[in-house]
């Protein structure tokens, strides 16, 4: 099982130098992925969690391809409806070419209704745009040889039923977002069973987890997966590779934009999962 890092693209401690600093941290402690989020307009219901300056995925990830040599890159999560998908799918094919193949796509259909209609994009329509998107996507590098997509993978967020089944439809991987600890054993069978259903091959296993290093262990209900002490935080990880995860990413921002003027607090816990990892890979 692979580990990955959702990097913070946005708030007011972020700058391309700090970018490149997360980059080169990510790939220095030797994560396999570095993942950014996905917004246009930064509206006041987006500015509320995720305020400017707030970096547009493919140019953040282009520019981070060129400092980096061997982490993959990719969005978690794109918001599908929010461009053309044929504009998708040259900007993804291009990125993936020009990055060495180490792109991975994850799409989602978002959750802003004043950055939908912002955008012009019917919010209650964007389940059905996002379908067509992925439908889309898949048409165009199969049929134009000029995209020279090579193999993007695509994951598909989303931790609803609809999101898993779009996931069986169209995704090499489903990419659940933040949630608790254990709510994935009963998820990973419906998975399955929406496969079966749908006589389709079951996608892979790619969440996104919160990173929350606690100095002691965490045990109130509730508790989300990825956060407590580092044994708990272990066992979270091996709990997921059980569950036949593919690949684990790590989210350390914890809802305060403030956070990103002192990004080495999560670069520390970054570095302490890495260590513990590792230690039990070689073990």
């Amino acid at each position: 099982m692979r580990l990955g890092v959702n990097v913070l693209n946005f708030g007011p401690g972020t700058d391309p130098g700090v970018l490149r600093q997360w980059a080169r941290t990510v790939e220095g402690l030797g994560f396999d992925l570095l993942m950014v989020s996905d917004h246009v307009a930064v509206t006041p219901d987006v500015a509320a969690q995720y305020p400017a300056p707030f970096y547009e995925p493919f140019t953040t990830l282009s520019w981070l391809a060129g400092v980096t040599d061997r982490v993959r890159l990719g969005t978690t999560v794109l918001v599908a409806p929010y461009r053309h998908p044929l504009l998708i799918a040259r900007m993804a094919a291009n990125l993936n070419d020009l990055s060495g193949g180490r792109f991975v796509l994850g799409v989602g259909v978002g959750w802003a209704r004043q950055e939908y209609e912002a955008l012009g994009v019917p919010f209650e329509r964007r389940g059905a745009l996002t379908d067509e998107t992925l439908r889309m996507l898949r048409e165009a590098w199969a049929n134009e040889s000029d995209y020279r997509a090579g193999d993007v993978p695509v994951w598909v967020g989303g931790n609803s039923a609809a999101g898993r089944r779009r996931a069986v439809r169209f995704g090499d991987a489903w990419h659940p977002l933040r949630f608790e600890a254990g709510w994935l054993d009963e998820s990973a069978q419906r998975l399955k069973a929406d496969a079966d259903a749908l006589g389709r091959p079951v996608p892979a296993l790619a969440p996104r987890i919160v990173l929350r290093l606690t100095d002691t262990p965490l045990t109130a209900p509730g508790r989300l997966a990825g956060e407590g002490s580092i044994e708990q935080i272990a066992g979270d990880l091996e709990r997921l590779r059980l569950l036949g995860a593919d690949t684990v990413v790590l989210d350390p921002f914890g809802g305060d934009p403030a956070e990103t003027h002192h990004p080495e607090r999560a670069w520390q816990a970054l570095a302490a999962v890495a260590a513990h990892w590792n230690r039990r890979e070689t073990s």
